[in-house]
């Protein structure tokens, strides 16, 4: 069981939660809905926390490889009206802000977020783990190699495991010394990986829960699901649910997901699975 305080609301985690993808950027690799709009994300979110979702993560830049960089007021004036009407419409739902920059993080967790979601663990911000801890939020600390413009030149390891062990060793260390209250962490699926590397590691999650932290899984609809069933990210939602169940037997504590009541009808079966305890014998 792990414990998150988010600005006062306590997030017990006694099972697997699940943390909806909510996009404002009209370049993601995968959008529920391309035609952008306030109205049409609030009922994207509005869908989610319905069907299941604990956490909705925000986002307005696209990290997807070969993805356009805009500047952290471009990503403010994206990400902010979302969250503050989802603040005020369900202030009780945990509302978590995807992004790199410290001043994005500001913004947002004054806006109504309660978690930082960082896909480069502060290396690509040097003020954001101070950031954090000043903000006194949960931080999503992600493995990366590089930028999301270098990330796939990066993807080169003598032993992938080890070296994302090692990584959120050394950065749980940090964010410790900082200040940070609680921490999650993220092996970065697709993030400076290659499809065999994204399998090596789902395979070995478990090994992270030495840490003692709760882990994220972000396999949703991603190229390692689509390539290897040779499809589309649009046709990944039985692929994914597949990997997501994977990540789950092997300890993932929140999937980050696009479909949010296949993400909530996964953990509820595995849950009555593992519960399932009367034995046959012959």
């Amino acid at each position: 069981m792990y414990t998150l305080n988010c600005k006062g609301k306590l997030l017990v985690i006694t099972k697997p939660l699940v943390m909806g993808i909510v996009n404002a950027t009209p370049d993601s690799f995968y959008d529920q809905y391309p035609q952008k709009g306030l109205d049409t994300i609030i009922a994207l979110a509005d869908k989610m926390i319905h069907d299941g979702a604990s956490i909705l993560d925000i986002g307005g830049q696209s990290t997807r490889p070969g993805s356009t960089r805009i500047s952290a007021e471009q990503e403010i004036a994206r990400v902010l009206p979302v969250i503050e009407l989802l603040h005020e419409k369900y202030p009780d739902t945990i509302l978590s802000i995807d992004t790199y920059h410290s001043k994005v993080a500001v913004a947002a967790v004054k806006a109504g977020a309660s978690i930082v979601n960082d896909i480069s663990a502060g290396n690509m911000d040097a003020t954001m783990l101070q950031t954090v801890a000043a903000l006194q939020v949960p931080y999503i600390c992600m493995h990366l190699k590089g930028t999301p413009e270098t990330m796939q030149q990066n993807a080169n390891y003598n032993n992938i495991v080890k070296e994302v062990l090692d990584f959120f060793i050394q950065k749980i260390d940090c964010c410790t010394k900082a200040g940070i209250p609680d921490i999650i962490l993220d092996p970065g699926f697709g993030f400076a990986k290659t499809i065999q590397h994204n399998f090596i590691l789902l395979k070995n999650l478990s090994a992270f829960g030495m840490l003692e932290k709760p882990i994220l899984a972000g396999l949703s609809r991603k190229s390692t699901v689509y390539k290897t069933l040779n499809t589309t990210a649009a046709e990944a939602l039985n692929g994914t649910t597949v990997l997501n169940t994977l990540a789950l037997v092997n300890g993932a504590s929140i999937i980050r997901v696009h479909d949010v009541k296949e993400a909530a009808e996964t953990i509820l079966l595995l849950d009555s699975y593992k519960k399932a305890n009367q034995y046959f014998t012959v």
